[in-house]
């Protein structure tokens, strides 16, 4: 696995997720905004690009060298979210965006390291189910279901997801030390989550 092709991946999935986050920000139903989110995770899977909370999942199905490559991801997402939220912010959309963005910040810099935790453990449990299932569900509308419930669903249930997050504080300029730390706790929650199902499928199958 090449290091300068993973960050250009990633990029382009951060990328993926801040599209997705901007239409998101972009409507006022939070059910449709949820859907709509999801041609994030759709571009991602299609493309087969490099999304942490995605990539995280299968830490312990891989070699050294792929666990080596998911801070190479995280940074890349970073970019890429950072690069869509800077071309936001040109236009004449960055006003009512970035308002809606910073109030989602607000919320995240207010709670507590041990509920952005569990709400990013929740999340990435519902991004294992959509990737798994787009990746085995036989039948191609399955596929796309999948991705569609586990984006939709972790939107709704108010989870955090860490790429998505970088996105709203690029987009809500609420940049500080204690977004930075909030995201590293959202980041190991996320982390968390990704690894419970494979592992406890894992378990059962030796059984």
């Amino acid at each position: 696995m090449s290091y300068s092709k993973t960050f250009i991946g990633a990029i382009l999935a951060g990328a993926a997720i801040g599209l997705g986050g901007l239409v998101f920000l972009s409507v006022d139903s939070k059910v449709i905004g949820s859907f709509l989110f999801t041609i994030g995770l759709f571009t991602v899977c299609t493309m087969g690009l490099n999304l942490f909370t995605g990539k995280v999942c299968y830490v312990f199905q891989n070699d050294k060298k792929y666990a080596l490559g998911l801070p190479v991801i995280w940074l890349g997402n970073l970019v890429g979210t950072g690069l869509v939220a800077g071309c936001a912010w040109l236009t004449r959309v960055a006003p009512a965006v970035s308002e809606k963005a910073l109030g989602l910040c607000q919320t995240k810099l207010g709670d507590s390291f041990v509920s952005l935790f569990f709400l990013g453990v929740l999340c990435n449990i519902f991004i294992y189910i959509g990737v798994e299932g787009y990746k085995n569900i036989p039948h191609e509308f399955g596929k796309y279901l999948a991705l569609v419930f586990g984006v939709m669903v972790f939107i709704l249930c108010g989870t955090e997801h860490c790429v998505a997050d970088m996105f709203y504080f690029w987009m809500g300029g609420a940049w500080s030390g204690a977004a930075v730390v909030r995201l590293l706790v959202i980041t190991l929650g996320n982390a968390a989550g990704g690894v419970i199902f494979p592992l406890l499928r894992g378990l059962q199958n030796r059984e």
